[in-house]
């Protein structure tokens, strides 16, 4: 995916003039925030779990070196081996090179925002080996060529006429006239081919909810169970997560998972959460002979250093995004890249650099909502922030448009006379333009006299 976040203006007009995206969009608002309040209205004890998550997470940073060296050791111990990347192309190599070795012609994937954060998908097809996603929202977004448009609920841009469409579009081998009016006749079509793909794979390939210090174990939560077979049923299985996933044990991991599927989807927990621990040992059935992890940094080091590092706290919710009036009103595709959301704004920066993301931090109504949500309390406001000042003392991007407008205003403010008839002339300018309609866009006109014309009349009426 090419990233576009520095065009996310122009992306967040066309969304909000998209009926199409907004209809799609109409529900987003409510469903998710609900569910979490009714499920967290049944756990009084949400909010110290909340403190113990961030209290985990700070231990962890604060001792990241010697966590990830405890992973690698019983990763090593359970008979599987582990990969280091410093970035996206040292990982895409590294994949690429896995698969070559395994004689993978299709790679089955379970849904991972780290590898769209590498684009590896397009990084094997490149190199001849087809890679399937197995979530259906991903699988959806992925034969229709798009990203992902929210991290939890890929296709969340897309109305059920929309994926039947898209279906009877590429899945001609099946009869034209078929009923798709219903999801589960979407989901049994989707069942049905996707089948063949899970069988026919010689690797899997799938992220990490989190990585167990304690065992070696990878943690892998899914609604769907598509992840289970991708680990599974391939001889190969590799995965792919950031450094900041590893957890130091399993009891550190089920405080973790107490607060994730109730702050992401509103549940108790996820339908599917599995623990992989190495290959299959001998005698085994299931599971597969080789067993990979590829740990990529990609920036993360440079964040724990900084001012940003609470948002490797993130444990990748989403619930920032279903409670921002930004992305509720734009959608995820006018970020531009991998993550969206207030979560997005502070991250895009950091990954892809900040002249690339400069529109982000400032999109946003600092309401607040994003920080008081978040399970792991990570002060995404205050990060904001810190990118816009970033931008103000480096005279660019929003900001510093923002400082030349300032440096205007003081100009005016300290000129009474002048200030005053460039107020009435900039009002008087707007209502002509809103001449009519009483709008400019959606926006509304002013209306009546400025502040401070009826300061002066009522002043000098009172004398």
């Amino acid at each position: 995916m090419e990233p576009t976040s520095h065009k996310f203006t122009q992306n967040a007009r066309r969304a909000i003039g998209d009926d199409r995206l907004q209809a799609a969009l109409a529900n987003f608002t409510t469903t998710f925030p609900k569910k979490r309040l009714d499920v967290i209205s049944r756990l009084p004890e949400f909010d110290d779990l909340r403190d113990e998550g961030v209290a985990i997470k700070k231990h962890v940073h604060a001792n990241l070196d010697f966590y990830l060296e405890r992973f690698e050791a019983r990763v090593i111990e359970q008979g599987g081996t582990v990969h280091w990347c410093r970035d996206a192309q040292e990982a895409r190599e590294t994949i690429f090179g896995l698969c070559r070795a395994a004689g993978a012609k299709t790679v089955t994937k379970s849904k991972s925002m780290i590898g769209e954060e590498i684009a590896i998908n397009e990084h094997l097809e490149a190199g001849g080996i087809e890679a399937v996603e197995t979530d259906l929202g991903e699988y959806i977004i992925q034969i229709r060529g798009e990203s992902p448009s929210h991290i939890l609920v890929p296709a969340i841009h897309l109305t059920g006429e929309d994926i039947a469409d898209t279906f009877k579009e590429k899945h001609t081998q099946l009869p034209a006239d078929r009923d798709l009016g219903e999801p589960d006749a979407i989901l049994r079509e989707a069942r049905a081919v996707l089948r063949e793909k899970f069988l026919a794979a010689d690797v899997g390939l799938s992220g990490a909810n989190m990585l167990i210090a304690e065992t070696g174990s990878v943690v892998v939560v899914t609604n769907e169970g598509n992840a289970d077979l991708v680990m599974n049923l391939p001889k190969t299985h590799i995965v792919l997560a950031s450094i900041e996933k590893v957890m130091p044990t399993l009891e550190d991991a089920a405080t973790i998972l107490r607060l994730l599927a109730r702050s992401a989807t509103g549940q108790d927990i996820t339908a599917y959460t599995t623990f992989a621990t190495g290959p299959a040992r001998r005698g085994e059935t299931d599971g597969p002979q080789d067993f990979h992890v590829v740990l990529l940094d990609n920036g993360r080091t440079e964040m724990l250093a900084g001012e940003f590092k609470d948002m490797l706290r993130c444990i990748r919710c989403g619930a920032c995004l279903n409670h921002c009036p930004v992305y509720a009103s734009v959608g995820g595709h006018a970020y531009g890249w991998v993550y969206s959301g207030p979560m997005g704004k502070v991250l895009t920066p950091n990954i892809l650099g900040a002249h690339k993301a400069a529109d982000l931090p400032n999109a946003s109504t600092f309401c607040g909502k994003c920080e008081e949500i978040c399970p792991m309390r990570i002060p995404l406001p205050r990060m904001m922030r810190h990118w816009r000042e970033r931008q103000f003392v480096s005279g660019k991007g929003a900001a510093a448009k923002g400082k030349s407008g300032l440096k205007l205003w003081a100009w005016l403010a300290k000129r009474p006379p002048l200030y005053r008839l460039a107020a009435s002339a900039a009002a008087g300018f707007l209502r002509i333009l809103g001449r009519g309609k009483g709008r400019i866009g959606r926006l509304p006109v002013a209306e009546g006299r400025t502040f401070q014309a009826l300061y002066r009349e009522n002043g000098s009426k009172e004398q």
